[in-house]
């Protein structure tokens, strides 16, 4: 049996006539009669009984009418999912964030992904840069988002946006009455760094620029989140060097302004998915996030550059 046999078989025994099931199904009536005769080779029995008005069916066809809408609902079932896999319309997306990630440019991709695609199961895991790296080679995500991502001969890392930097303080403290902060104002000033780990991250682009621009850096702290690093802040521990998407805390007590220093302007943020992946659901996210506002694309592969800017 195959499915264009349950199709002629459910039209004639619904139409109870050969001319009226041919017609049904737009084909000639010797086909159907051809298919029909195959079936009931095929399963060792006569399904219709040929009357002068058309057929009947036997109780051989009765038993076979009482599975063979569910096996074409079934079929067509089964056909529908998988077009809609195969289109990324369907499945599950397992995405890699990190701490000041989540306050801005990545929850919104998310939701238009999600408002797109809706039946797409979104599976979030909060992992440092090497965790996510680590995870990508797993397949224990799709994509992950972080800054200063190295590169890696099997993945890919493209530049979702460039994020300007900013200062947090106490807004009490005597430099909040200031429009925006130099590096030198920062001389021998308790600084909060983050993200305490051992992969390369804004901590030491904050090191070397005060470095670069011949400043005293005097750490009082080093976390591993912005949170906890704003929540220090907060507490008067001293200053942070953070995102603009961070000021999207608003926690009280805190002031924020904009870093004016040549050697640290802004910071990228990336994305980062394994070579060769062919996810329909990854494919479908990416574009996503290639679309994204003042989006600025930049590939790497082992030490292939690839530098694009796309249309806002």
């Amino acid at each position: 049996m195959d499915l264009r046999q349950m199709r002629y078989f459910l039209a004639l025994a619904e139409e109870r006539n050969f001319t009226r099931a041919a017609a049904r199904l737009h084909i000639a009536q010797p086909p159907l009669t051809r298919q029909i005769r195959a079936l009931e080779q095929a399963l060792g029995s006569v399904l219709f009984l040929r009357t002068p008005k058309g057929v009947e069916l036997t109780e051989a066809g009765h038993a076979l009418l009482d599975e063979v809408p569910n096996l074409l609902a079934l079929a067509q079932r089964a056909r529908d999912r998988a077009q809609l896999a195969g289109q990324g319309r369907t499945g599950r997306l397992d995405v890699g964030i990190f701490g000041s990630g989540i306050f801005d440019v990545i929850p919104r991709l998310l939701a238009r992904f999600h408002a797109e695609r809706p039946d797409v199961r979104i599976v979030l895991h909060n992992h440092t840069k090497a965790e996510q790296i680590e995870a990508l080679r797993e397949r224990r995500i799709a994509i992950g988002f972080n800054r200063l991502v190295p590169a890696e001969n099997d993945l890919v890392v493209e530049t979702v946006l460039r994020e300007k930097l900013v200062v947090a303080l106490p807004e009490n403290h005597r430099l909040a009455r200031r429009r925006k902060l130099a590096l030198a104002d920062l001389d021998d000033e308790p600084m909060i760094l983050y993200p305490k780990q051992p992969m390369a991250g804004l901590a030491q682009r904050v090191i070397q620029a005060f470095t670069l621009d011949d400043v005293r850096l005097r750490i009082e702290q080093e976390v591993e989140d912005v949170l906890t690093g704003i929540a220090l802040v907060v507490g008067g521990f001293g200053f942070c060097i953070t995102t603009e998407s961070s000021t999207n805390l608003r926690l009280p007590g805190v002031a924020y302004r904009p870093l004016d220093c040549e050697h640290l302007r802004d910071i990228e943020l990336a994305c980062l998915y394994r070579k060769g992946d062919t996810s329909p659901v990854l494919a479908a996210f990416l574009e996503i996030v290639r679309g994204s506002p003042k989006r600025r694309a930049r590939k790497i592969s082992g030490t292939r550059h690839l530098i694009r800017e796309s249309r806002q």
